[in-house]
């Protein structure tokens, strides 16, 4: 049950850090690599970031559930 609490609690953090790093109205970390020559462009890391925000949301509520479940 503790490596469960534990994986919980990591996959938080990293929810909190991605989400903190997003701006809503286009900045944050995508602002910054919004440089003319760039391979991963301000587009791209949005998208990786949201696809990873979604990732370990999905995980985070798989994790509560299995937790739930192995709880009772």
């Amino acid at each position: 049950m503790g490596f469960l609490i534990f994986l919980i609690i990591v996959v938080c953090i990293f929810l909190a850090l991605i989400v903190l790093v997003q701006n809503s109205k286009g900045g944050g970390l995508s602002s910054t690599f919004g440089g003319g020559n760039q391979i991963m462009g301000v587009k791209k890391t949005a998208d990786v970031l949201e696809k990873t925000t979604w990732i370990l949301a999905a995980i985070l509520v798989a994790l509560c559930l299995i937790y739930n479940i192995y709880a009772f």
